[in-house]
């Protein structure tokens, strides 16, 4: 059996109008001409540039508690109420959340880029004595001083390269906590700035 055809579309070439912003070598016209093709390293170069909410992930493991930051935490659909985020398959906690039925979303406040550093760093103690959290619904562990919450019920992991997009069911949750959002921007957790 082989893969279906994708048809191409041939692209018509156009003169840009002299009101056109791309009428000069500034701007999108430069940029195209400096375009580089495809690659894990553009990706992540262009990633840098888009800011983006932080949340860390957390699942019970055997017992004990394990979670790692996300940067990639979308709403998905508001009926029924489901978000998604992605996980590498090499990563130590991608065991809990593949064996996991429910797991915890904890959005950060800017208050919390130690936090946020703790569970994207590889082979730190996350649940040691500086972290605050409790047994919540379902056995998941909650962090405190968050912004906001979730308790989700998985309802998908979907193969994405070496990483699985987890599609997740809102079941309980608190969005009351106080304080401004932590964002990741330039490889960097920051204030959302005025």
């Amino acid at each position: 059996m082989t893969a279906p055809t994708v048809p191409t579309v041939p692209v018509v070439q156009t003169a840009p109008s002299p009101r056109s912003p791309l009428s000069s070598r500034s701007g999108a016209a430069a940029a195209v001409g400096t375009a580089r093709t495809g690659s894990p390293d553009l990706l992540r170069s262009v990633f840098r540039q888009h800011a983006a909410g932080v949340a860390v992930i957390t699942a019970q493991d055997g017992g004990r508690p394990v979670g790692f930051t996300a940067t990639s935490l979308n709403s998905v659909s508001a009926d029924p109420p489901l978000l998604s985020f992605t996980i590498s398959t090499g990563a130590s906690s991608w065991p809990a959340v593949r064996d996991s039925e429910y797991l915890g979303v904890h959005i950060l406040g800017e208050h919390q880029r130690e936090l946020a550093g703790l569970f994207a760093r590889s082979g730190a103690d996350r649940f040691g004595s500086s972290t605050g959290w409790a047994t919540g619904p379902h056995g998941v562990p909650v962090l405190d001083g968050v912004l906001a919450w979730l308790v989700c019920r998985v309802v998908a992991r979907v193969p994405a390269g070496e990483h699985r997009v987890i599609i997740a069911e809102a079941v309980v949750g608190d969005p009351a906590g106080e304080g401004r959002p932590l964002l990741y921007h330039q490889g960097r957790f920051n204030a959302l700035r005025d």
